[in-house]
């Protein structure tokens, strides 16, 4: 067993710093891929259903090995894994940016996101290693502000290099950064001499397969709902087989236990149901803009900016609020003021402008910023010492899932309503009642055991 990481006794930011610009790579790879679609099948001859592909390769192995790789960034160097995940972005971007074939693009994109999955694997134990304990919500927030801030520039700095140089040139624009984190990175983040990088033994292999069958599958089954039911019907079996098959595992205990204790499942819980959000920002809003508003793409990114402006700055200073006031106080604050944005939306009809949506946007922006620094923090507090990257890897896993559910959820909605007005706010009142009981099992006391 690998020794425990031992908490610093004074703050490093620059691990900080270099796992905010890394989490940046990370989550900006699920967006900037998308503008590279068009270029990708008018140069490898794929449909444009296809090319969907691009996307769904980097979000499965992402949410899929995100739990086994806590697993076993727990018992390694957080330094060489961090190093090796960074190494696995980068190659992983050449591969897809040299790709002959649609297939080397597909094969580089899952690299990729298992890479990606590493990475979110180290957050929180450099977190850990890195921050004092009192000081570990303002690191969160830090990293939060980075990432939310590099978002807002880095899909219309992706149209830009796509529009100039191609679609191949998109993958290969990061590499800088990438190198300049790993070089950080290498330099700060503390080094656990007596671990290294373990080689994966039998029993974390076959969890690997079946617990990420089983979240591939789950995923997969909201894809193929609304076009082949059928087959949604058979990948959600074999998620529910495959999911269990690993819960009768000896591996699967510790993770089992760490959901089960209130401390890390209470706020695991909440974030589940806060996620739903995704449904109103993936697909409630696009919808309204175009169909009851009669905007275009356009608007709704103009509009997604007031959500992101308000988000940016708030984060680092709610962080710091989670160190000072607690973090179950400042997440029930975030939730409650999300439940208020959402009970807003509500109020949209037909007649709304731009205007309309800004200020409501800011409010929801508002409560993600007080919320999502908050309940990370509370996750890593609950979380027992040593497994801090599975701790943070099951945080991935439910947040994934939830983004993924709650757009479908919202379509079915919206169809089930015959779309327009009735159809927004009959989605977003389903989002209203999700985002409503992650705040009420907040409210609920936890005892420490």
């Amino acid at each position: 067993m690998a020794t425990e990481a031992v908490a610093p006794q004074r703050t490093n930011w620059a691990p900080v710093m270099a796992l905010g610009l890394a989490m940046l790579v990370v989550t900006s790879e699920m967006t900037i891929a998308a503008v590279t679609l068009p270029g990708i099948g008018a140069d490898l001859a794929v449909s444009p259903s296809a090319t969907a592909w691009v996307l769904l390769a980097y979000a499965l192995p992402m949410a899929a090995v995100a739990i086994p790789a806590g697993r076993w960034a727990d018992r390694a160097d957080v330094r060489a894994a961090f190093a090796l995940a960074m190494i696995g972005i980068g190659v992983a971007s050449v591969v897809v940016a040299l790709a002959p074939a649609f297939w080397v693009v597909v094969a580089g994109r899952l690299l990729q996101g298992a890479a990606g999955a590493l990475v979110v694997a180290v957050y929180m134990p450099i977190i850990t290693t890195s921050v004092r304990r009192e000081q570990r919500g303002r690191a969160i927030g830090f990293v939060i502000t980075i990432m939310t801030v590099g978002a807002m520039a880095a899909v219309p700095l992706a149209g830009l290099v796509a529009g100039g140089f191609g679609w191949r040139a998109v993958f290969l624009v990061k590499l800088p950064l990438v190198a300049a984190v790993l070089w950080v990175g290498l330099r700060t983040v503390a080094r656990l001499a007596d671990r290294g990088l373990p080689v994966p033994e039998a029993p974390l292999v076959r969890e690997t397969l079946l617990l990420g069958g089983a979240v591939a599958a789950l995923l997969l089954t909201f894809e193929e709902v609304d076009a082949r039911p059928v087959v949604a019907v058979g990948l959600g079996a074999g998620a529910v087989a495959l999911a269990f098959w690993w819960s009768r595992l000896a591996a699967s205990r510790p993770v089992l236990a760490l959901v089960r204790a209130p401390a890390f499942g209470v706020p695991l819980l909440s974030l589940l149901a806060n996620a739903f959000t995704g449904g109103l920002v993936g697909f409630l809003l696009p919808y309204y803009v175009a169909d009851v508003l009669g905007g275009g793409p356009d608007l709704t990114g103009v509009a997604l900016l007031f959500f992101v402006g308000a988000m940016a700055p708030l984060s680092a200073v709610a962080g710091a609020l989670a160190d000072r006031l607690g973090t179950r106080l400042v997440a029930v604050v975030g939730g409650a003021v999300t439940v208020v944005a959402m009970l807003l939306m509500l109020t949209l009809d037909a007649d709304a402008g731009l205007a309309d949506l800004a200020w409501r946007l800011v409010v929801l922006g508002i409560g993600a910023a007080l919320y999502n620094p908050a309940i990370n923090a509370a996750m890593l507090a609950g979380a027992p010492a040593g497994s801090e990257g599975v701790a943070g890897g099951v945080g991935m896993t439910v947040r994934t899932i939830a983004m993924t559910v709650a757009p479908a959820a919202s379509a079915l909605t919206w169809t089930l309503s015959g779309g327009g007005v009735a159809g927004f706010r009959n989605g977003a009142t389903t989002i209203t009642v999700a985002v409503g009981l992650g705040l009420l099992v907040l409210l609920v006391p936890v005892r420490r055991s």
